[in-house]
């Protein structure tokens, strides 16, 4: 009965964190369609922090708690899920669409990269406050160099401008929300993995990557049929390359911690190979739609394959 109870905890932390991330997001959407800033800029950097919110809180909660694989797991299992799964999903959820073929090869390319980083900053099992600095820092540089690459030219215009201040605030609230959520996850989490006897990499890799990977579904099927295509793409690349880099460095960062080498080495190498099957895919492909979607599909199942293996 014991785990019964922690699952209901986690359930509960998980719909909390989804359900504040959405609405936090959604205020942070409206206050950046009265801006003039690109969309598809808006979803790779604002948006995609933004959705974004339960990875990081995983990461500050669980390197606090010591309990790096959870970090781990979850940041690199979220970046595969949300470049396969999500993205994946997206056209049975909502609509076909064309993707940028060099707007994803180069936010993909800089995803491997990241992971790479990461890779080599954990073989010794241990992320360190400058390894954690080197990643968090990964972020803006990153960033910044893919959008001095693409274009910056908006295709939605920006909603008429209005005051702001009532929705900055209701974000922040629903971002404090998210902590909560996320903390009792992870709680539950090391007592589940703790009962069960199963790695803390493996579950959060796997379980807890789908769960913090709602928000950006939600979102980007919501953007997408209102006809918002620049900000949904922005928000789900940017995402993978958030959890790549910021996500896993912003916990250890602060609180120094260890990890599984051999499981954090291999999921990094996993991921990396998964991002450039699908950038190989979508640059075959000249729109994404059922067809394309059901192959990223694949590849996530292929993953659980890999890892399990």
């Amino acid at each position: 009965m014991l785990i019964v109870g922690w699952f209901a905890l986690l359930l509960g932390g998980l719909g909390l964190t989804v359900f504040a991330s959405i609405r936090s997001v959604g205020r942070i959407q409206t206050v950046v369609q009265r801006s003039r800033i690109p969309p598809f800029f808006v979803g790779l950097t604002l948006m995609s922090v933004g959705t974004d919110l339960p990875e990081i809180a995983n990461s500050l909660i669980s390197s606090f708690a010591g309990h790096g694989d959870l970090n781990a797991g979850d940041s690199i299992g979220s970046a595969v899920t949300q470049a396969t799964l999500v993205l994946g999903l997206l056209p049975f959820l909502a609509r076909p669409f064309r993707v940028p073929r060099f707007r994803l090869f180069v936010i993909c390319l800089a995803s491997m990269m990241a992971l790479a980083l990461g890779a080599v900053l954990m073989r010794d099992g241990f992320i360190s406050r400058a390894d954690g600095l080197i990643l968090v820092l990964a972020w803006p540089i990153g960033s910044m160099l893919v959008m001095r690459q693409l274009s910056t030219a908006a295709e939605e215009p920006p909603a008429p401008g209005g005051p702001v201040l009532t929705d900055v605030g209701l974000a922040l609230v629903f971002m404090a929300l998210v902590g909560v959520g996320a903390a009792a996850m992870i709680k539950a989490f090391v007592e589940i993995s703790s009962t069960l006897g199963a790695p803390e990499y493996l579950l959060s890799f796997f379980v807890a990557s789908v769960g913090t990977s709602l928000p950006e579904l939600a979102i980007d099927v919501v953007a997408l049929r209102r006809g918002f295509r620049e900000l949904a793409l922005g928000d789900v690349l940017g995402s993978s390359f958030v959890d790549s880099t910021l996500s896993i460095g912003i916990g250890p960062l602060f609180f120094p911690t260890s990890v599984t080498a051999t499981l954090a080495v291999t999921g990094s190498l996993t991921a990396i190979a998964a991002l450039g099957l699908v950038a190989l895919t979508m640059a075959l492909a000249r729109q994404h739609d059922r067809k394309t979607g059901v192959v990223l599909i694949l590849l996530y199942v292929g993953v659980y394959f890999v890892m399990l293996s």
